[in-house]
């Protein structure tokens, strides 16, 4: 058994608590909200955001962030990717030299256009930092349904304690070293699930969803690759795995989002409608100027961000994609003369 403190008690962290609690390690779960605290620790029941779900007994709830690190031998970091930095600064000064920390969250800094791991590392640079990624939606997770994440690092050991802390027969753990891929994989297919929930809110059907997967996650790769990550990576659970579940999935938050802005919305009012934060709306401007800095197309992306930031029509940012000049579908592949 280890002891173990999430930060964070939104619907993921809560769901990894009650997947740490099943392995069998000591929980201890964080949240500003005093009043989030006081009806987890009552009710054992996070009504709004896992109905149903119980909370075992052992879990614990609290405010005290200093209690929730001290002595802990892993960090589980699970707020929303636009409070990463502000909370992981306020972690500071309470982590000792070595202590693990696990992101768990899913985006990309759009000022600094940094990833999660990075943004810890810069704000707590004695810790040592993990991430989790993969297709994995809390509902499910807590629910215990059969379910395959990867754990990466950039020291074997390190992943394969995170591996350890997690896996048991309902949560299959892999290992990456490449993080920059997993984070980039499961950061920039909140964006194309934007663009899949406005092709169902258009009434469009399967064809056009499969072509903005795979398109997608070509787009998702050729970036990672031009930034310095691995290819298989995307082709991984943590690429056209994430990928595919969050495009396709009712529990999808950034579908949800893109399906009321295919039926008119705009994007404050579909992100409002969610009642939770919609992560892509937030990486796609990142995804944007990541194109943009390392001279990649990524024309899925680009529309993505006329429709959100531009008012441009979901229908008309579907025509400009399909009229496009023609191309190859594979740039490396070679016809017969």
């Amino acid at each position: 058994m280890i002891k173990v403190g999430v930060i964070g008690a939104g619907s993921w962290g809560t769901a990894l608590a009650i997947q740490l609690n099943a392995v069998g390690q000591d929980v201890t779960v964080w949240s500003i909200i005093e009043e989030e605290v006081k009806f987890l620790t009552e009710k054992r029941e996070h009504i709004e955001k896992l109905p149903g779900v119980k909370i075992d007994e052992k879990i614990k709830f609290t405010t005290n962030l200093e209690e929730t690190i001290k002595d802990k031998d892993m960090l589980v970091l699970a707020v929303p990717s636009v409070f990463t930095r502000s909370t992981a600064k306020n972690m500071a000064p309470h982590v000792r030299y070595g202590q693990l920390i696990v992101s768990v969250a899913k985006g990309i800094e759009e000022a600094t256009l940094m990833t999660l791991e990075e943004v810890i590392r810069e704000e707590i640079p004695n810790a040592e930092v993990a991430v989790l990624c993969g297709p994995s939606h809390a509902e499910e997770v807590s629910r215990s349904l059969p379910t395959a994440v990867v754990a990466g690092s950039r020291k074997k050991k390190v992943a394969e304690f995170v591996q350890s802390a997690f896996m048991d027969e309902n949560f299959r753990v892999y290992t990456s070293p490449d993080v920059l891929g997993m984070e980039l994989g499961s950061s920039l297919k909140n964006v194309i699930a934007l663009a899949a929930g406005m092709a169902d809110g258009l009434g469009y059907g399967d064809n056009t969803k499969a072509a903005l997967i795979t398109r997608g996650i070509a787009e998702i790769t050729r970036l990672a690759v031009a930034m310095g990550a691995k290819p298989e990576t995307l082709q991984g659970l943590t690429g056209i795995g994430d990928l595919i579940v969050t495009c396709a999935s009712v529990h999808s938050r950034n579908r949800k989002a893109g399906y009321l802005m295919g039926q008119g919305k705009t994007m404050k009012e579909a992100t409002e409608e969610v009642k939770m934060v919609v992560e892509g709306v937030y990486s796609a401007k990142a995804a944007a100027l990541l194109a943009e800095k390392y001279n990649v197309s990524m024309p899925i992306v680009e529309a993505v961000n006329r429709v959100l930031f531009e008012d441009l029509p979901a229908k008309e940012a579907v025509r400009e994609l399909m009229i496009r000049d023609k191309r190859i579908e594979h740039s490396d592949l070679n016809f017969e003369e």
